[in-house]
């Protein structure tokens, strides 16, 4: 066997530890490691399924100019010369860059150095502006540096966790994993989700506050005004550390009672509650991610939520404080670096002349900004409105992410020079690029990431670098010289983490928070060799972790915390043209646009195609059957999503997935119909409170298809694609028939003209199926129905891997139903051991009444725990169904 590489995983901000090892074979597996103190041996199902991502399918392994391949020194020259050009013509604000929290920390420091102290503009905006920019912004506001205060063991020491705007059993699922496995252990620990819907992370909760959406703002400041009546003030701590409480608590004081019920659109019992328990309770974490960031008011909930734990004091201790859960692997690290458009590196600001001063004088930069830069959907704007004409995008596909997206994407196409650096050749980003260049991926890269509670650790390659795939840095770096800078000569990524930790240790008297100067002067073989640590780390420490602002000691000029007077503006956006409220978030499987996850056959089983949650009475009232198609629409764009009518959902509101693209869908990026509002203060698009207008949309021919080559959707309306094992998976509706559908399924899906099709057909029903077989293989199989099809969808794909020499077995995929002695798993569950929900629901008939049942029994839950809560609830319905 092959030797063992700990690295870590690229997904979200948990920042787990794993352990990768590739065989004589090149066969790689990954396991969670136990000596990571994110994780402890954890992973999740994305993380488990790391190993089946990493193929070269799709990949872009060479330079390439207007879609031909090129040398890397044509293209990087082409790249120096044309930004260079513009620069000169027009200034440096005509560029910009658009990195990504998938960077490593090597990689976003040479991004801002090069742009900010050479270039000479701060156009250098980041997707973490999409996620974590209220959070920098609260941060600043309040301590005086964006300084997350505790660590992750807080939320297992606290008594009380509060999570809002979280689902962290499908977003952060390994912190979910420990603070669920916390709560067993302690009946005392209590649990309160603040979400709009009821997730999955409901599972674990005492108390769910189904809030209105942007209703988070009236209801901490409710609570800060009853904590300040409360023998839980400390004003002590207030008198001592803080300016301005009383401006504060004069804002929430003047927020009436009816004012906070209507605001926030909760019994006034369930508000009474909560506020006794946080008032009672002194060991409190509230956790807060994309739910609160994600607002035009996003800054705002920020630091109404940081004024409740100042005004007890509850920052900084052993199972106290906010934390901000971050979405992306390496947004820390990109904010360390000042990867945001109004930041400086290490921490200091744009704002501050002698920040600015000693960051010129650090670097030896020829010229250091002076303001901040357009940040991300400002850029956009100026990229549309011809004001920055050369742009490089890296690590993220904003085509799919941004709201108001067809107008980003039309704003990309029209811009006179794009670069786009990347792993894949084809995404809704990369088809409008002048220059691709090929990055490396995971497994590949080789460097640091940043995770929520400020641990940096090391992603190690263990794979060979394919094709002429080059680091980010290493890219940047080499433009940077060929533009005619000298303080690019960088080797390794060792010599820019070192850059960068003596940079957070330069003229630092305390004063900053972020300082790694024990790491300053590390060579390659102690780089190598780098085990996970928390900053800070100031030269001549000893290694260790730390809580700030127990006892004060914040980074404003007089070392005190502000409390931010916050206004409970109105919430809801809607009127009689766009009656819901859409939100959107991630699902437990998939990440960001699934140009990784997407490669999983095992991934894209729990959840196949783009969907929409509805409440059953909305449904009922616009004529929205489960498993239909509908259309959901605002004044910037439209997405058609299958319906899932769940109670989960608050009425008058749906919820969607951000995952999908065009390359794997038809018309589901739903950032096209996202508004393209921001918060005033960090800049960060408002995702989570979306007015919309939902209908039913209606089809003559509703499809799904197997299939074992890439299916050609030419001709369909609708289509959703997804890996299967042994081929694809394809959704499918049409607003009129296909006169020949044999014809139609051998030119989508490859088949050759001597391969007789077996079918059937009811004229009367409109049902039909199509197979093809070429020996004892299926090579595609197509349903078609009037309405949506109800195959045995799981079942119909295990077919391209199964034995058809048994004409028997055809005839079952003609039948459209598995025999009897071949049960449908039903609709995937567990994806870490592919169990389905009809497999549960039998092992709950048999007996097996609890989730540890199931797991003995299935192994489903056992892995990673995601799909735990999930379990339960089948477990549950089954219980009443046999009770009725």
């Amino acid at each position: 066997m092959g030797a063992e590489v700990r690295t870590t995983c690229p997904y979200c901000g948990v920042g787990c530890g794993v352990i990768a090892r590739v065989d004589e074979a090149g066969t790689v597996t990954v396991k969670g490691d136990p000596e990571h103190p994110a994780n402890f041996g954890r992973l999740c199902s994305k993380g488990s399924a790391l190993a089946e991502t990493i193929d070269l399918d799709g990949r872009l392994l060479h330079p390439e100019i207007d879609g031909r391949q090129a040398g890397w020194d044509e293209a990087l020259d082409l790249v120096a010369s044309r930004f260079s050009e513009t620069i000169a013509e027009h200034g440096p604000d005509a560029v910009a860059f658009y990195v990504s929290g998938q960077l490593l920390t090597e990689d976003y420091y040479v991004a801002n150095k090069l742009m900010k102290g050479f270039i000479g503009s701060a156009n250098i905006d980041t997707n973490s502006r999409l996620c974590m920019s209220s959070s920098v912004a609260g941060h600043r506001r309040a301590f005086g540096s964006d300084t997350v205060p505790g660590l992750y063991e807080d939320l297992e020491l606290a008594d009380l966790v509060v999570l809002t705007g979280s689902n962290l059993a499908w977003c952060h699922p390994v912190i979910y994993q420990r603070l669920a496995a916390a709560k067993a252990a302690r009946a005392g620990l209590k649990i309160v989700v603040i979400d709009p819907r009821r997730t999955m992370t409901c599972d674990i909760a005492d108390l769910h506050l189904a809030i209105r959406p942007d209703g988070d703002v009236a209801l901490f400041m409710g609570l800060l005004a009853h904590l300040a009546a409360s023998p839980a003030i400390d004003q002590n701590y207030i008198g001592a550390h803080t300016e301005g409480f009383g401006a504060a608590f004069a804002a929430a004081a003047a927020l009436t009672v009816d004012d906070l019920l209507e605001r926030t659109g909760l019994p006034a019992m369930q508000v009474r509650e909560f506020f006794r328990l946080f008032e009672t309770t002194e060991k409190v974490v509230t956790c807060y991610s994309q739910g609160v960031n994600q607002s035009a008011s996003g800054t705002d909930k920020v630091n109404a939520i940081i004024n409740c734990h100042l005004a007890t004091a509850r920052i900084g201790r052993p199972g106290m404080g906010p934390f901000s859960l971050t979405g992306q692997p390496n947004a820390m690290g990109g904010r360390e670096v000042g990867g945001l458009a109004n930041m400086l590196a290490a921490h200091m600001a744009i704002e501050s002349a002698d920040d600015r001063d000693r960051v010129q004088r650090f670097w030896n930069a020829p010229d250091i900004v002076a303001k901040p830069g357009l940040k991300a959907v400002d850029l956009f704007r100026a990229v549309e409105e011809g004001r920055v004409k050369a742009l490089w995008i890296m690590a993220t596909n904003p085509v799919v992410s941004l709201p108001d997206a067809r107008r980003v994407e039309a704003a990309i196409a029209a811009c006179p020079f794009v670069v786009v650096s990347d792993m894949l050749r084809e995404t809704d980003t990369t088809r409008h690029a002048h220059v691709l260049l090929p990055s490396l991926g995971w497994g590949e890269k080789d460097g640091t990431v940043t995770n929520s509670e400020r641990r940096i650790s090391r992603q190690r390659p263990f794979l060979a670098l394919p094709g002429e795939a080059r680091a980010d840095w290493w890219q940047m770096a080499e433009v940077g010289r060929r533009m005619g800078f000298n303080a690019f000569d960088y080797t390794s990524p060792a010599d820019i983490f070192a850059e960068h930790a003596a940079l957070s240790a330069f003229e630092n008297d305390g004063s900053r928070d972020f300082d790694i100067g024990a790491y300053a002067e590390m060579e390659a073989p102690a780089y190598d060799a780098l085990k996970p640590f928390q900053w800070p780390q100031p030269s001549g420490t000893e290694k260790r972790e730390t809580r700030f602002f127990a006892e004060g000691g914040f980074f404003h000029p007089d070392r005190k915390a502000c409390f931010v007077a916050v206004e409970a503006t109105a919430t809801d956006r809607t009127d009689s043209a766009y009656p819901f409220t859409l939100n959107t978030g991630r699902i437990r499987d998939q990440w960001h646009t699934m140009t990784r996850t997407g490669k999983s056959a095992r991934l894209s089983s729990h959840i196949a195609e783009p969907f929409a949650e509805i409440h059953p009475c909305d449904a009922m009232e616009l004529g929205v059957a489960d498993a239909a198609l509908v259309q959901i629409e605002s004044s910037y764009g439209k997405a058609i999503i299958r319906a899932l009518v769940t109670d989960r959902q608050a009425r008058g509101s749906v919820f969607v997935p951000m995952h999908w693209s065009d390359q794997n869908s038809a018309e589901a990026r739903i950032g096209a119909v996202v508004k393209p509002a921001t918060d005033p203060v960090s800049g960060q698009p408002a995702s989570k409170n979306v007015a919309v207008a939902v209908s039913r949309y209606r089809a003559a021919t509703y499809g799904f298809a197997v299939s074992m080559a890439k299916p050609d959707v030419a001709g369909a309306d609708y289509w959703a694609l997804a890996k299967a094992d042994g081929g694809w998976r394809l959704e499918l509706a049409f607003h009129d028939g296909i006169e020949d559908w044999t014809a139609w399924s051998r030119k989508s899906f490859g088949i050759a003209d001597h391969i007789e099709p077996l079918g059937y057909a009811d004229q009367q029903s409109g049902d039909r199926r199509i197979a093809f077989f070429d020996g004892e293989r299926l090579l595609a199989a197509l349903f078609l129905a009037r309405e949506p099809v109800a195959v045995a969808r799981n079942w119909a794909v295990s077919q391209l891997t199964a034995d058809h020499s048994d004409l028997r077995r055809r005839f079952a995929i003609i039948a459209g139903r598995p025999g009897a002695d071949r049960p449908d798993p039903g609709a995937t569950v567990c994806s870490c051991f592919s169990v389905g929900v009809n497999q549960i629901v039998a092992a709950v008939r048999s007996g097996c009444r609890s989730v540890e049942a199931i797991g003995n029994e299935l192994k489903a839950g056992t892995n990673c725990g995601s799909c735990r809560a999930e379990i339960r609830g089948i477990i549950n319905a089954c219980v009443a169904d046999a009770a009725e």
